[in-house]
Formats: C-alpha cells, sequence, structure tokens
C-alpha cells in the first residue's frame, strides 16, 4: 500500500533546522494495521501527514500502491487525499455548524456525479460506527468519543483505500477510547482497510498487526 524510502522531513524557523524525521524507510502491506510508536517530538505526526500528502519531504520518497506521489502537483495530491485517503486527526476537525450526518456526507459532494449516494451512504457509515441515533446532532452535542467517531465515518465515505489516524484517542478516556479504537479494528478486519495510526501509549499496540518505533526522527530498530 505504502513505500517510504530514506524520508527525510527538516523545519527552518529563521535560522535553525530542526530534523524531524532523518532517513526513514519502511513498507505497510495492503490491509495492514500498524502503529506508530514515539515520545512526543519523535516525528510520529510528521510522518503521518507526509504519508497523507498533507506535507512535503525535504528529501526521500513516498510510494502509493506502487506509483511514486512524492512531488505531485498539489490538485493531484488534492485528489489522491479525496478519493484514496482517509484522514483522522487528532482534533477531530468537525464543522461546528454542521451536523454529524452533514459532516459526514460534505466530502462526499466533492466527488460530484459519482457522489450520488453519499448522503445514504453516509447514513449508512453512522450506523456502522454506532451513531445512527446521533446523526442531526452538532459536534457541540456530541462527546469527544463520539466526534471521533464522526470523523472516522468521514473519513470513509468516498471508501478510501487506506485510514490515517493521528493519536485517534489522545483526548478521549478511557471508555471513548476502547470504543474508538474497537471501530477501527472492526474497519481493518470486516472491511480491510489499511490502517496506520499514531500513538504514544504501549498499551495500544495490542490493537496493532505491525509496529514501527521512531526516536527523535528516526526509527528505533525494524518493523515489528
Amino acid at each position: 500500500m505504502f513505500k517510504i524510502d530514506q524520508i527525510t522531513k527538516i523545519y527552518n524557523p529563521g535560522t535553525t533546522n530542526i530534523k524531524a524525521l532523518d532517513q526513514v524507510s519502511f513498507s505497510v502491506m495492503e490491509a495492514d494495521m500498524l502503529i506508530i510508536m514515539g515520545r512526543s517530538g519523535s516525528g510520529k505526526s510528521t510522518l503521518l501527514r507526509i504519508m497523507g500528502l498533507l506535507d512535503y519531504p525535504t528529501a526521500g520518497d513516498i510510494y502509493l500502491e506502487d506509483k511514486k506521489v512524492t512531488s505531485l502537483p498539489e490538485w493531484k495530491r488534492a485528489s489522491l487525499r479525496l478519493e484514496r485517503i482517509g484522514y483522522v486527526f487528532q482534533e477531530y476537525a468537525l464543522l461546528g455548524e454542521l451536523t454529524a450526518h452533514q459532516n459526514v456526507y460534505l466530502p462526499g459532494m466533492m466527488l460530484g456525479a459519482n457522489g450520488t449516494n453519499f448522503k445514504q451512504k453516509a447514513m449508512d457509515l453512522l450506523e456502522m460506527v454506532g451513531l445512527e441515533h446521533r446523526i442531526h446532532h452538532y459536534p457541540k452535542e456530541l462527546s469527544g468519543g463520539e466526534q471521533q467517531r464522526v470523523a472516522i465515518a468521514r473519513a470513509l465515505i468516498n471508501n478510501p483505500r487506506c485510514l490515517l489516524a493521528d493519536e485517534p484517542c489522545a483526548n478521549l478516556d478511557t471508555i471513548s477510547s476502547r470504543i474508538v479504537m474497537e471501530t477501527i479494528v472492526k474497519l481493518n478486519k470486516e472491511y480491510k482497510v489499511t490502517v496506520v495510526f499514531v500513538s504514544h501509549d504501549p498499551d495500544d499496540c495490542k490493537y496493532a498487526r505491525s509496529v514501527l518505533t521512531l526516536s527523535d526522527g528516526r526509527l528505533a530498530g525494524d518493523l515489528k
């Protein structure tokens, strides 16, 4: 699904270079469920954003389904994000003026004629994540765990091959975290969605099939 080849990312605030990633290489197989572990500041979120085509590496290459996507123009990257990659943000990133249903089907509208059934599909996805009774509620009326499940449903509206989740449980209590992770596991096992998620909690390794650990922007050992 993904091949990450010698990815380096350097930030340059002023005159000080900060190397967030340093020659990171690994592959993600189709239908895998990979967790990226590491302490705060280890480069986890930076790596996920690069994989999600939300940021560019300073050096190295990214391959998605055997196609090199590193330096594609932004309009092509946006198309791939819309059609091939679902992204779940740590902060949910829901639109407060839209209901749960509207938040989920909004990306489907961007497909135009190809998204004619997006409203019904959004309802089906909300039911799949256990929120069929909350479809007309606004984000402020939902708990953190419910908002994150809405975000997961939204990420799936366009049938992505891969779901990327940046610390999806960081802002949640224990019960909500378990529900969210069980939802993601279900997507991986039953729907064969390739999942890559970031966490700093070693306990989350129990949900993954593969484990990658970052330390100071470099791989700490081999992919397990």
